[in-house]
């Protein structure tokens, strides 16, 4: 199935193109159920009728189709989506240990490190994924499924992630601020290049309308560099208090102590204090500027000089101001503070201050990637998630995924759905990938990760994808629909299902895996590869499934005739031998198995002019038991050209008497009104003329036999003994 704007494409069609009014004039209509878990459908053909008006006779089966309106991964995204899977399979090894060594190991500092380390994979994958999409051509970009803000986005929110709630081991309890200001720096990058190298290529920069909002930006952005020099332009400033004050200014941007410059947190603080010491001094002298030498007549010099100062002393008001002023958003507010208002604030106390900003300058509810980074602010997981799974489901699996080994979400499961926050999102992921059939191996390693549930989930994905489509996974996008999916490679579909075995192998599912080979079986025995088909019905244990097989290619005989009979039997001769081995094996099965290898070889040597090694093959059926009974008629009228050759006799004079006791059997309980038993294969290979004309050529074999007996009389008993033969056949 695949989604199209408006419609659904259901494949195989439900309804073949012009038939559209057939289909209405049948007193049908179309109807459908979506699934409570995803976007999936159940379309169906339905009477138009009262359904309480039906009778139960009336009811004929119709076919189910299952459709989804998720739009399948285009092939940057599964590439995005098979190399991302990768760190999901490590973390739940990681996970899975923890099951058997004990919870408390999870917050060992190996293991944090671990997941810090696999946390930093997803970043730098969507960091990746973005710069690709970024960078390919505008047509591209056009076709794209996402674009690469898109992934900027996954990028930006996976980062910040990591730096709230997956910090280095140890550093749970450290001033944060740091680190969240190299954070906005990197993805929302404010002064833009652009402006900075327009100043610098200014002889008196300061007389430009962008001056000082830029170097107040940079100030409040921590980007010392980027002030200091543009403060040293101020050096040629006409105001010889504002070239001292710069001067004293652009050595405190520079000494501003960082948490990453000190072994101990105390030694940090400390180092903070006696700053803010300094920058009071300036504070001082700032003040002492008369009012006369504030203005430079183009722009307020000193009271652009004090914001930057108010900045440096932290003061909560100024700082709120002049994000305002500058158009900042509330991320720039809340980590300005952490670094000039709180140079001490924590994690665990960075919601209220958060809290308190988005009071006055809240989020953009239209914008998900905002709304995921307040609830990541606010120290609410659960409602990052829940806005995540509205961004890109990927991001909110991932996220919980990671929450779930951290301890930030809770474990017990909902009442009402059975699962828990992670399981929840992580199954709504793969539902999303269930879309595309190409991607079933990855689809249900993340339901086999969510319980029960997910088990359940999973077991109906490996059951129920088509195995004709199930090759579309190794052909380039598009030759799916060229070639219809009727022209299978069996050893396509073979590797395939291999594949989908190795898969209930590793999850211990034995019963999906033997529903699988059933279907498997099948689906070859519909494409006559008949040997794969015995294959997989013996894997799943299936017995009355090999046996269908086996009449199958028995059916064969009488429709292609003895050569592609042959044939066929060669496919499935091999698996005789493993067979007769197998414990588990039910023996009426096998014993039909071995007759069709064995009237098989009757053919060959009958095609080979091997007549003597024939004759025997064809009493030794009948004496070992080997034929049913409804193939008796057919082999005693093979025996037929055998009895009239010429030049010598076949048969001895006692495997003559077999034939013909078999021969009288047929024919007395077929007047009995058994006939059906002995006489349905030899009818269906005639074709025509049913019990009389198959009579008739039992009479031919009757008559054949009393000559043959008669030569016997006349030479001798002629032919080797069976006896013998069986001798020779064990040396």
């Amino acid at each position: 199935m695949s989604s199209t704007n408006h419609h659904l494409n259901l494949f195989p069609p439900l309804i073949q193109v012009g038939q559209a009014e057939q289909f209405i004039q049948s007193g049908k209509t179309l109807s459908s159920a979506q699934s409570p878990l995803n976007q999936s459908y159940a379309v169906f053909p339905s009477a138009r009728t009262d359904v309480s008006s039906i009778k139960a006779s009336d009811v004929e089966e119709q076919p189910i189709f299952f459709a989804s309106s998720e739009t399948s991964p285009s092939s940057e995204r599964r590439l995005f989506i098979g190399d991302t899977s990768i760190i999901f399979a490590a973390l739940q090894n990681l996970t899975n240990t923890a099951q058997s060594r004990g919870q408390e190991w999870l917050h060992d500092q190996e293991t944090h490190n671990v997941i810090r380390k696999l946390t930093l994979d997803y970043v730098n994958f969507t960091r990746e994924c973005w710069i690709h999409t970024s960078q390919t051509s505008v047509q591209s970009q056009g076709s794209s499924q996402f674009s690469g803000d898109h992934y900027r986005s996954l990028y930006t929110c996976l980062a910040l992630f990591a730096v709230l709630y997956v910090p280095e081991y140890g550093y749970e309890d450290a001033p944060v601020g740091d680190d969240l200001m190299e954070w906005l720096n990197v993805h929302f990058i404010e002064p833009s290049t652009e402006e900075g190298d327009h100043l610098s290529g200014l002889d008196r920069p300061w007389e430009d309308e962008t001056f000082w909002p830029y170097l107040v930006r940079v100030t409040l952005r921590g980007l010392s560099k980027a002030a200091t020099f543009f403060l040293a332009t101020l050096s040629t400033h006409p105001s010889d208090n504002l070239r001292r004050l710069a001067q004293q200014l652009s050595p405190l941007l520079q000494s501003q102590p960082r948490l990453q410059s000190f072994e101990a947190e105390r030694d940090f603080a400390y180092a903070s204090h006696r700053w803010k010491d300094k920058v009071k001094a300036l504070r001082i002298e700032l003040d002492s500027v008369s009012e006369s030498d504030r203005h430079d007549g183009i722009e307020n010099w000193w009271d652009r000089l004090s914001d930057i100062v108010g900045i440096l002393e932290g003061r909560s008001e100024v700082i709120r101001r002049v994000c305002e002023d500058l158009g900042a958003d509330w991320r720039e507010i809340s980590v300005s503070w952490g670094v000039f208002a709180d140079a001490r604030l924590r994690r665990q106390d960075l919601p209220e201050v958060v809290s308190q900003v988005l009071d006055d300058m809240p989020q953009d509810p239209t914008n998900l990637e905002d709304m995921v980074h307040a609830a990541l602010f606010s120290g609410d997981p659960t409602k990052a998630l829940s806005h995540a799974a509205q961004l890109d489901p990927w991001l909110a699996a991932h996220m919980a995924d990671l929450m779930q080994a951290l301890s930030l979400i809770e474990k017990d499961a909902n009442e009402d759905s059975g699962l828990n926050i992670r399981d929840f999102h992580v199954l709504g992921y793969a539902q999303y990938l269930h879309a595309d059939p190409a991607l079933w191996r990855i689809t249900v390693a993340y339901m086999f990760s969510c319980g029960e549930t997910g088990v359940r989930s999973a077991d109906e994905v490996l059951l129920h994808v088509p195995l004709k489509l199930r090759f579309v996974g190794s052909i380039t996008h598009g030759q799916g629909e060229q070639n219809g999916g009727d022209n299978l490679k069996s050893g396509d579909l073979a590797g395939v299902v291999k594949d989908i075995n190795a898969t209930c192998y590793e999850y211990q599912r034995e019963e999906v895996r033997r529903t699988i080979c059933r279907i498997a079986a099948q689906t070859f025995v519909q494409e006559k590869e008949y040997g794969l088909a015995l294959s997989y019905s013996s894997s799943a244990e299936d017995w009355p499934g090999l046996g269908r097989v086996v009449d199958r290619v028995l059916q064969e005989y009488i429709t292609a005739g003895p050569e592609q009979f042959t044939r066929y039997v060669a496919g499935i001769a091999p698996s005789l031998q493993a067979l007769r081995m197998q414990s588990s094996a039910q023996g009426i099965f096998i014993h039909r198995l071995m007759f069709a290898v064995r009237y098989a070889e009757f053919h060959q040597r009958l095609g080979n002019q091997d007549l003597q090694d024939a004759a025997w093959d064809l009493v030794s059926m009948f004496q070992d038991g080997l034929a049913p009974k409804s193939w008796w008629a057919v082999l005693l009228c093979d025996s037929q050209q055998l009895l009239q050759h010429d030049v010598t006799l076949l048969f001895p004079y006692a495997s003559a008497c077999i034939l013909l006791q078999h021969l009288e059997e047929v024919i007395a309980r077929t007047d009995q009104g058994s006939g059906d038993e002995y006489l349905r294969v030899l009818i269906s290979k005639l074709g025509s003329g049913g019990t009389t004309e198959v009579l008739h050529a039992l009479q031919g074999v009757r008559l054949a036999l009393a000559k043959y007996f008669a030569r016997c009389t006349m030479i001798g008993t002629g032919g080797k003994q069976i006896m013998e033969r069986k001798f020779i056949a064990a040396v």
